[in-house]
């Protein structure tokens, strides 16, 4: 997954600019792994306790989907921009379950952009998330992410 070279400040996330995100293929190693550290629920490691829960099926723990989405993020722009983090999420809705052999792909959109009144330097800006699989849609997320502008990044 490649890291965009250009840095993007501010000023290149104006309303309605959007980017791309993944793609992302998730395994069934990968699910378990997650699961086993940070998540140990039995529908999230074993496919039989899996199969018999609301689930239906080995799926990744929705924070998994989480850390997966914040890794095409970063690979789509964060990481190519003068990102100075994040203040919190709106929300995050998870649709349907994501499942070993999936690709995760989508959109993240700018829904507003503005300056902070109280550092000049600094804008806010707030996106919406929305990614699918091949199955459809698996995640919604809206949040705000602090970038330096052109002049606050050369101070």
């Amino acid at each position: 997954m490649a890291v965009q070279p250009a840095v993007r400040s501010f000023e290149d996330f104006p309303p309605g600019a959007s980017f791309p995100l993944g793609p992302y293929p998730v395994t069934r190693d990968e699910i378990v792994a997650f699961a086993s550290e940070f998540d140990p629920q039995p529908f999230h490691l074993d496919e039989e306790a899996a199969k018999a829960s609301l689930l239906g099926g080995l799926a990744a723990s929705g924070w998994h989907t989480c850390a997966m989405m914040m890794r095409m993020m970063c690979d789509a722009f964060i990481l190519g921009s003068t990102s100075q983090g994040s203040p919190g999420v709106d929300f995050v809705r998870w649709l349907r379950p994501v499942r070993p052999g999936d690709t995760l792909s989508g959109t993240a959109t700018v829904l507003d952009a503005r300056r902070s009144a109280s550092r000049p330097g600094l804008g806010i800006v707030k996106l919406r998330n929305a990614l699918s699989t091949a199955s459809g849609p698996v995640l919604e997320a809206e949040y705000t992410v602090m970038m330096l502008t052109r002049e606050g990044a050369a101070e």
